[in-house]
């Protein structure tokens, strides 16, 4: 299933097997006449990613974690060059065979891939919200340096981007984020109490992997939307507002100074800012993406973001505005916190304990450096880690 390579843009997927990865190549399957596959990359799920290779047949396929190596029959199908390791991602990401690199690798396990893609001049489509969170400052600037692209696929910031189109920014008053609200909308504290990792699962709105859709029913998600924002867009965290929509039809809002406020619309799919990251700036007429129904959507409703029930929202907003390493230690924590919760280990009122205790006892500071951030990144999970165990005695 190879697209012809004349014209058309050669793509790899970092974290091909997970739900924006499997929505990726989806797309890319619909436009074999623009886009071809380079690679492709996953974490550890090897059988899926050989079912992925046999289907797309990249030129380079990698799995991050070598030790399922013995697991793979020799040789390699299709001609196929398949390469194990970290290192063997990052070479990936830097492979000059491809003009887009999508990263939709997990957790902070995305920076560096991140990095190695701006570096080499490249557009990046950037789905690992973490690594603006951990390292925004470092990774707008090797954009700048390196003279690539990054354009989100979050549908938040896909959305301020299309709001933006042909706006200055110097014309912005604000920036307004929309959340679905996750399954738990109007509930209060005590009864979150009661939540655990099956109910935390089920999203009303989108289809996603297990880690995002926990954060998105804490709401930790929003503030690491938020912080991303920050960076993306260069906009002050003042400027920068949530609301909550439940019918998820509004993905973001930009108001001007002049008053006028523009919405980018559209039913929710994941695959719209994919189509649109991949062919920016042109607009690709896509038959499988449902419509836009005015009549079937409406009403559209608006809530404040209920804080003292998803207090890790707050914990989120408050370390952006420190700022320094304080949103790296933020992320660190919440991922060891949302592992421990899946793992059952701590409830879901737990995760906010251990990220607010992490913030508390790792110290704070400029973060300079690529080293001295996964420095603090290390820390951070270790005294996170800590604090489960604590919860657990």
């Amino acid at each position: 299933m190879k697209g012809g390579e004349g014209t058309s843009r050669g793509v790899t997927v970092l974290g091909s097997t997970g739900s924006i990865g499997e929505s990726t190549l989806r797309v890319a399957a619909r436009h074999l006449d623009r886009f071809h596959l380079v690679g492709l990359a996953a974490n550890r799920s090897l059988k899926r990613l050989q079912e992925q290779v046999a289907e797309f047949r990249p030129q380079t396929a990698v799995l991050a974690d070598s030790s399922l190596r013995a697991s793979f029959p020799a040789p390699s199908p299709n001609g196929v060059r398949w390469e194990w390791g970290r290192e063997a991602l990052l070479e990936l990401a830097a492979d000059p065979a491809a003009e887009v690199v999508v990263n939709a690798l997990v957790g902070a396990a995305g920076l560096e891939p991140t990095l190695q893609v701006l570096k080499a001049g490249k557009r990046l489509a950037l789905a690992n919200k973490e690594s603006l969170v951990v390292a925004g400052d470092l990774v707008m600037e090797a954009a700048r340096q390196g003279g690539g692209m990054l354009l989100p696929v979050d549908s938040e910031h896909s959305a301020i981007l299309q709001c933006l189109e042909g706006s200055s920014r110097a014309g912005v008053s604000r920036l307004v984020l929309t959340a679905s609200g996750g399954p738990f909308r109007g509930w209060d504290a005590q009864r979150l109490a009661a939540v655990g990792p099956r109910d935390a699962l089920r999203h009303p709105t989108w289809n996603m992997g297990a880690k995002i859709s926990v954060d998105s029913a804490t709401l930790a998600n929003k503030a690491l939307e938020v912080i991303e924002a920050h960076h993306l867009y260069g906009i002050s965290y003042p400027r920068i507002e949530v609301v909550v929509h439940p019918q998820s039809i509004i993905h973001s809002l930009v108001e001007f100074v002049d008053g006028s406020v523009m919405a980018q619309m559209g039913f929710p799919t994941m695959e719209l800012p994919i189509l649109y990251a991949l062919s920016y700036p042109e607009r690709v007429e896509d038959g499988e993406l449902r419509t836009f129904d005015a009549l079937r959507s409406s009403p559209l409703t608006f809530e404040a973001v209920d804080e003292k029930a998803f207090p890790l929202f707050g914990l989120g907003i408050s370390a952006g505005r420190q700022g320094g390493v304080a949103p790296a230690v933020f992320n660190a924590a919440n991922e060891v916190a949302v592992q421990a919760f899946l793992e059952e280990r701590i409830g879901f009122s737990g995760m906010a304990r251990v990220v607010g205790e992490t913030l508390e006892s790792t110290p704070s500071g400029a973060a300079g450096n690529l080293e001295e951030i996964l420095d603090v990144d290390r820390v951070a999970r270790e005294r996170a880690r800590e604090t489960v165990r604590r919860m657990e005695s």
